[in-house]
């Protein structure tokens, strides 16, 4: 159902392939274009579009840093980035912004996350971290809809400000099971359980997502349930395009300062029709992130764009008309 770290971390051996197998891939992917429908290609358009768009702009650094400095930073986040780095030549400069985004770049970089955008962004997404970000349940989850409790639940870290917020309102509320599962730390003590499993968080039919530092990363599972996602409208967004999330369609959405929690969940405790038409269109939306080998073609032409745009490579017509 999910990967383990293990499965995960055996992917670097895979990066000692010889470069000229590698490069094949990158080829393979790009003749691949001339064989996409119209339809196809208008979706990888948009695609691109909305995880690399920015003015073309000159990158400052001159050299990329190290394999082993970026090791150092993180190994999750070099992997995920280096699986489709590796394609291109390595005279090729990037920068590669490490950890929780929540902040707008000056200059083009590669990230996990940023501020949902209302134009272009130099935070350049790519999926990053996504052991941790992008879980999914891929076959049905055992306990139907209406065996699930009536119930609003939560396991996460409250360390921030507004996860507090939300644990101080309803901690004791009978609609809701929320905890604390972080550092025992003072201030926090009172809201502390035990973790669960993923699969366990299936008995309940809400499962609050409040974002972190960036995103909240169990939206991904969440949405690919049969539960439902109750969240505030979010502020930042990943691979996953959080920004093109309708409220009350893929989720429930509640208040920003949660006043109408209790609210929201009283009325699709009771409308379950309608809670069943969002989980079934928070499922289609999850289908997309599923084929792997178009997440792979998006990703390369995400790398092939930023190349383009910080003026190292030039590309094909059809490209231009891509990144257009």
């Amino acid at each position: 159902m999910f990967q383990s770290p293990f499965l995960y971390n055996l992917k670097g051996i895979s990066y000692l392939l010889p470069q000229p197998l590698v490069r094949f891939k990158l080829l393979s992917q790009l003749k691949s274009l001339q064989n996409l429908t119209d339809d196809a290609l208008n979706n990888l358009k948009d695609k691109i579009s909305y995880y690399c768009d920015f003015a073309p702009t000159k990158l400052q650094a001159t050299a990329n840093p190290s394999r082993y400095e970026l090791l150092q930073r993180g190994s999750r986040y070099f992997f995920d980035a280096y699986e489709y780095i590796r394609l291109f030549p390595k005279d090729l400069i990037y920068d590669l912004e490490y950890g929780d985004v929540n902040y707008n770049l000056l200059t083009p970089a590669l990230c996990k996350s940023r501020p949902i955008k209302e134009n272009s962004s130099f935070n350049v997404l790519l999926n990053l971290d996504k052991l941790r970000h992008f879980k999914f349940f891929t076959t049905a989850p055992k306990i139907p809809y209406e065996h699930k409790q009536d119930i609003l639940f939560f396991r996460g870290a409250c360390y921030q400000p507004h996860r507090q917020e939300f644990m101080q309102k309803y901690f004791k509320h009978p609609l809701c099971d929320l905890g604390h599962v972080g550092k025992p730390i003072s201030g926090l003590v009172q809201w502390q359980k035990d973790k669960i499993t993923i699969p366990q968080h299936m008995a309940y039919k809400f499962i609050l997502s409040l974002e972190g530092n960036d995103v909240a990363s169990n939206l991904k599972w969440i949405m690919s349930s049969n539960s439902l996602a109750l969240m505030p409208k979010p502020k930042f967004e990943t691979w996953f395009m959080e920004g093109r999330l309708i409220p009350n369609y893929h989720y429930i959405q509640i208040a920003s300062d949660y006043s109408d929690t209790i609210e929201r969940l009283e009325y699709f405790i009771t409308h379950p029709k309608e809670a069943k038409a969002i989980i079934a269109n928070a499922n289609a939306y999850i289908k997309q992130f599923l084929d792997k080998k178009t997440q792979d073609l998006i990703a390369i032409l995400v790398l092939r764009k930023y190349f383009y745009l910080t003026g190292q490579i030039e590309v094909s017509k059809l490209e231009k008309e891509l990144f257009s």
